[in-house]
């Protein structure tokens, strides 16, 4: 992007030179840790000291007996039982290990919000390939200078040994999650009395960057193609959203458009973005809260705070399990909580505070990545006076017919009405296929236009 004037050049150069750990390459001798005491994502290799989260041994490598593809993938840790409850009578005892958003689920439903604590068992896992080019980038890969972007890398995380946060919300974007999705999914925002209508959304994805051979500087700018059509309820059956999501989207901005079945018409959607409200979530969730975050970081300053370890979802099988229906996990305030599942990893913290000069209904977001695979698992948000107001949870499991970690349901908890969002449902419905033949010309405005008058 050319820059308006030489004031901004100079502005530009000033913050490269006053800050260049924060744009740097690690060294090959840093790297060379990457496989060995740490893994290819660069989390510790070994477990803790006392001997509640193990050790890292390529996480899960094949699939259960009796697996075949297109099953709801059965429980590879079934036999399991809870180690602990946390409940709001005895929740003082393990608050060094819980965020402040989930210390105020507690304190918003002392008497039903509970988490069932799991053995922690480190079963994300990726194709060697990613691997391979994980261990590549951590040389090579570099922020643009404003931190929009990323440059020199391929396929993979860019920065598996993070120096600061922007490298750690790069590798969430940009962390693999196979190179196409197809899935059908569910989505409910219920009252607080826990009444609620089933949103079902079809969609396709194809993640350009992560295409064998694919690169930054090969994919013109352009991260992936995201397809949604809502199919039910039948109010809103019919209304499709394209997005082209741009990697550096300061340079150019995220391309989005719509198409209303009452109009028949296809139109551009420059507001699917930042903190407007996503696809029939009545206000539950904003755009950049799908799939945890994402689209650009440039309204925040991100503060990488370190490594901790916390009760995360995951492993979350009984959850996506297709014995479930629909009423046997949602409930007033909050998921069920006898079907969810908790366990002790370590995460990177990452704390993103608003700009000044910008804005976003969330004055301040704390990201809590998985070391494992740099999946969000958690996040709390707050609002302008400093308050917590959502609490964000991704229950993830291992897709292990790729392999790769991503979550099955997300909920967003707003702990000042109430209510939740919960997104991914499809415990009755088709699961996720990946790296199914998905062809680029489904994802223009003319295939969107075809789309919806068939």
């Amino acid at each position: 992007m050319k820059l308006a004037s030489t004031q901004l050049a100079c502005g530009a150069l000033a913050l490269m030179l006053a800050a260049p750990a924060a744009y740097a390459k690690v060294t090959p001798e840093e790297a060379a840790k990457l496989g060995q005491e740490l893994t290819p994502m660069g989390a510790i290799q070994a477990g803790n000291a006392d001997g509640t989260i193990p050790a890292w041994d390529g996480g899960i490598t094949t699939p259960p007996a009796g697996y075949e593809p297109g099953m709801h993938h059965p429980d590879p840790f079934a036999d399991d039982a809870p180690i602990a409850t946390i409940t709001a009578a005895n929740v003082d005892q393990f608050q060094d290990k819980l965020s402040p958003g989930q210390l105020a689920m507690f304190r918003r439903y002392p008497d039903t919000w509970k988490m069932n604590i799991y053995p922690s068992r480190r079963s994300a896992s990726y194709p060697q390939r990613i691997y391979d080019f994980a261990i590549a980038n951590a040389t090579t890969a570099e922020l643009t200078a404003d931190g929009n972007g990323v440059v020199n890398a391929r396929e993979s995380i860019p920065f598996p040994i993070p120096q600061n946060g922007l490298h750690a919300i790069w590798n969430h974007l940009l962390r693999y999650r196979g190179n196409t999705v197809r899935r059908i999914i569910g989505q409910v925002s219920p009252t607080s009395g826990g009444a609620y209508n089933l949103v079902k959304i079809d969609e396709q994805i194809y993640l350009s960057y992560a295409h064998p051979g694919a690169s930054i500087e090969s994919i013109n700018n352009t991260l992936g193609y995201f397809l949604q059509e809502v199919t039910a309820p039948a109010r809103l059956a019919g209304t499709i959203l394209l997005v082209h999501e741009t990697l550096n989207q300061e340079a150019e901005p995220r391309k989005a458009w719509t198409y209303n079945p009452g109009q028949r018409r296809v139109r551009r959607a420059p507001n699917v973005a930042y903190d407007n409200p996503g696809t029939a979530s009545d206000g539950q969730r904003t755009s950049d809260q799908l799939d945890m975050f994402n689209g650009a970081p440039d309204r925040y300053n991100w503060e990488l705070k370190g490594r901790r370890e916390m009760y995360v979802p995951y492993n979350s099988y009984k959850l996506h399990s297709d014995s479930l229906e629909y009423d046997d996990i949602i409930q007033a305030g909050h998921l069920n909580q006898d079907v969810t599942r908790y366990e002790l990893h370590r995460v990177w913290e990452v704390d993103a505070t608003l700009k000044e000069g910008t804005s976003h209904i969330y004055a301040r977001r704390t990201f809590y990545f998985d070391e494992d695979s740099w999946q969000i698992v958690a996040a709390d948000q707050y609002d302008g006076r400093g308050e917590i107001w959502r609490v964000s949870e991704a229950h993830n499991i291992n897709y292990y017919e790729v392999p790769l970690l991503w979550e099955t349901v997300v909920t967003q908890y707003d702990v000042q009405n109430g209510r939740y969002l919960a997104f991914g449902l499809n415990n009755q419905d088709r699961i996720e296929i990946f790296n199914d033949d998905l062809e680029l010309r489904q994802f223009t405005p003319e295939g969107l236009r075809r789309k919806g008058r068939r």
